[in-house]
């Protein structure tokens, strides 16, 4: 259920650059490798992480070095440093440049008259690009490019039905591990192979008469996505307390609680099921707007529920395709915002790339993904069982690996043809995605660029910083199972401290003399 009451999460921000920004000033930057090594084992060793356990390894890309280290092949839960792992293996198995098509098919070609006879056959393999928000707010405009590819095949009508096929992907719509709750937030999206608006809408509540039920829209609009209405408008001044409920499996939001009639209104993310049947919904419209008509009906299906006369794509005819961005671009939109269901996707598309016949039926693209990614792994030389991994994004609180794994990983990738995109995806501390408002005002500034990772009980920060010295390092930063007491400093604070050192460090690994 999602619960929605006055936020501090701003405040909370302000805090932790606060304090950063004082602990940055109150020390001076460690000298020698042996200051700096002191000052994160005091760091780490303080009382209140007697309950945690700390995971650090940082190494020197120029010397070799390890500066320092801690629990370094122990296991960890990296929350989403796992999508290192998983847009590494993309890049290296298919190359930045790869785009994933998505596809129109039908059992017939076009007549000469711009009729094509029969079923339209739209078939998705996993594109997570197709959205609003990068189409000026116009979910619409998204699919214009299959609307062309059709017309310019020269469909102008289709007599059938629309078939909504997401069938590539197989196993199901979740991630294994993940809490059955996580569908209720834009996190935890369906994973489909026709994925649409990456798989949310967003819903405005604002108060209605006192008395009365609030007011809720959705954008982009569609009745896809039903409303139980159990609200109630209260007088001004009162708290709000709005809760969202999607039971799995369903398209209906039970809506409850109540908002104040001076309130200026939420707005808020919803997860759907089935994305497929909402795509269909949505390009039957884009192909309305532009003359198409299509006589039947909307139906949608999975590897579960494609019906057997529906025939495999190798026996269809392909009328039309787009194709998404090239995956550097892509591993931007999954590193930069740190994005589940693009990471996933990316893994199930992976998965099947690499299905042979032989492969049993039952066996999930995940798997397969996974698969791969062991694969991948034990080639660059990580040692088995430092990384156990059962999905791609990090929301399984199952996943582990060690900082030892994670660092070899960013240094095989440092020099991989792709190293180039792998490093430009990540975000750059107080400049972009998850770390913008993060180590602001710091040497670290501008300079880290890391993924991060963030689960309720895992904490993780992994990628590169130059320091003072003009030496270029690689950290991997994990902290499990601390329960942190003080609300006014977030525990991302005790990451980025050690971030900031290094970032400021002005020895050198190899012993020479700074450069000036």
């Amino acid at each position: 259920m999602i619960t929605l009451r006055s936020s501090r999460f701003g405040v909370g921000l302000l805090l932790l650059s606060l304090h950063l920004g004082q602990a940055a000033q109150s020390a001076p930057p460690p000298a020698t490798v042996a200051a700096l090594a002191q000052a994160i084992s005091n760091h780490i060793s303080q009382p209140k992480f007697a309950a945690a356990s700390w995971g650090v390894k940082i190494v020197s890309l120029e010397s070799g070095a390890t500066l320092f280290e801690h629990n370094s092949r122990m296991l960890f839960s990296p929350a989403s440093n796992s999508k290192l792992y998983t847009v590494a293996l993309g890049l290296d198995r298919l190359g930045p440049d790869y785009r994933i098509r998505t596809s129109l098919y039908s059992q017939t070609p076009p007549s000469r008259r711009g009729t094509l006879r029969g079923d339209l056959i739209l078939y998705g393999r996993g594109d997570p690009t197709l959205n609003a928000r990068l189409n000026g707010g116009d979910i619409l405009k998204a699919l214009e490019p299959l609307v062309f590819a059709l017309t310019n095949a020269g469909v102008r009508r289709v007599s059938g039905d629309l078939v909504a096929d997401a069938s590539f992907i197989r196993g199901p719509e979740f991630g294994s591990g993940w809490s059955w709750d996580d569908a209720q937030y834009y996190y935890g999206a369906e994973i489909s192979a026709l994925t649409i608006n990456d798989n949310i809408l967003q819903v405005t509540a604002k108060p209605g008469r006192l008395g009365e039920p609030c007011q809720l829209t959705l954008s982009p609009p569609t009745d896809y996505l039903r409303f139980e209405n159990r609200t109630r408008t209260v007088a001004a001044g009162e708290r709000r307390a709005l809760s969202f409920y999607r039971p799995l499996g369903d398209n209906l939001v039970y809506v409850t609680g109540s908002i104040p009639v001076d309130d200026p209104g939420l707005t808020e993310d919803l997860t759907v099921h089935d994305p497929a049947g909402l795509f269909g919904r949505w390009f039957r419209q884009a192909l309305a707007r532009h003359g198409v008509k299509v006589s039947g009906k909307i139906r949608s299906c999975n590897w579960l529920t494609r019906p057997a006369s529906l025939p495999e794509t190798a026996h269809l005819h392909e009328i039309a395709f787009v194709e998404s961005p090239p995956l550097r671009d892509i591993a931007r939109e999954i590193q930069k915002p740190s994005q589940n269901l693009y990471t996933d996707l990316l893994l199930a598309h992976l998965g099947e790339h690499f299905r042979t016949a032989d492969t049993p039926s039952r066996t999930s693209s995940e798997d397969l993904g996974i698969r791969e990614l062991n694969r991948f792994l034990g080639q660059i030389g990580i040692p088995r069982g430092e990384v156990l991994f059962e999905e791609g994004s990090g929301l399984s609180r199952n996943n582990l690996t060690t900082p030892n794994a994670t660092v070899a990983l960013l240094q095989y990738m440092h020099s991989h043809p792709a190293g180039a995109a792998y490093l430009e995806a990540l975000p750059i501390a107080g400049v972009d995605g998850t770390l913008r408002r993060r180590m602001t005002d710091t040497p670290a500034a501008g300079n880290v660029r890391a993924k991060t990772g963030t689960l309720r009980w895992a904490n993780s920060l992994s990628g590169h910083v130059t320091t003072a010295a003009g030496e270029r390092l690689i950290f991997s930063l994990m902290l499990n199972r601390y329960y942190n007491t003080n609300p006014a400093v977030s525990t991302r604070a005790d990451l980025d401290a050690i971030a900031v050192w290094l970032a400021g460090f002005a020895g050198r690994s190899d012993g020479a003399a700074p450069r000036q």
